[in-house]
């Protein structure tokens, strides 16, 4: 039989041995890892700005009448006569789309002598039937305007500048961030007393022209409606935002 001591022995050199294998094959897996990099990060913004070319505007008839096949027809029949009246003026089927077509019930609640709330009671219908417009011809918006309220319209009327290819403007921004970017990142390696290596990331984000200011139009403006609405395009600015990392060089 072995004696306690021996045992003990036995016990300790495997142990050690145990230590020492799995601090070699740490120190072996730290060896594989690099070290994180050193890196400046850095984003910069680009604008730049073009003349819109074309306008979206959302024209919408509402009718209201005791049925609501009476609503229906009266509808369908100023909105046809809103359609016929676009494409006469040079508006494509193509840029003309349905945006929302609703029929609605009008309810009226009396109180009675008591107080009491009477059950609600339905004394009309109402139909509204919206379509979206592409126009094209940005000289022809106002007027374009002014006929559809003449012949119908009586609800909607915003209106979105915008560019059928606004890719140029894109690049230029683009164009622009970048510069920034780079500009910024060797401003701060020249104050580290650093200098820029390789480009780790760049990333972009991109953000569409906010919409311009909306016009309403509304039923009592049918009458009143001047021979040419007076509009204002201005300019669409398309913004860029890019985030770049560089390395720093050794």
């Amino acid at each position: 039989m072995p004696s306690v001591n021996r045992l003990r022995h036995f016990a300790f050199a495997a142990a050690a041995s145990s230590a020492i294998l799995l601090a070699t094959s740490a120190a072996a897996r730290a060896a594989d890892q690099p070290l994180s990099e050193a890196i400046i990060s850095v984003s910069g913004e680009g604008q730049a700005t073009l003349a819109p070319d074309m306008a979206i505007v959302d024209l919408s008839v509402v009718r209201q009448a005791p049925t609501a096949a009476e609503a229906l027809s009266a509808n369908n029949k100023a909105m046809a006569d809103v359609i016929a009246a676009l494409g006469s003026e040079g508006v494509a089927e193509k840029d003309m789309q349905t945006s929302g077509f609703t029929i609605q019930p009008q309810y009226k609640q009396e109180i009675l002598k008591s107080g009491a709330y009477q059950a609600p009671v339905i004394v009309s219908y109402q139909v509204n039937n919206g379509v979206s417009v592409r126009v094209r011809d940005l000289g022809k918006l106002g007027a374009l305007i002014d006929k559809t309220v003449k012949l119908g319209v009586n609800d909607g009327g915003n209106i979105r500048f915008t560019n059928d290819n606004p890719d140029e403007a894109i690049k230029k921004a683009r164009r622009n961030a970048m510069a920034e970017a780079m500009d910024k990142a060797k401003t701060l390696a020249e104050a580290a007393g650093v200098k820029l290596g390789r480009v780790i990331s760049i990333n972009e984000n991109f953000m569409r022209p906010m919409p311009a200011p909306q016009m309403m139009m509304r039923a009592s403006m049918a009458k009143d409606a001047a021979e040419a609405v007076p509009v204002a395009a201005g300019e669409n600015a398309y913004s860029v935002t890019v985030n770049i990392s560089y390395a720093i060089a050794q």
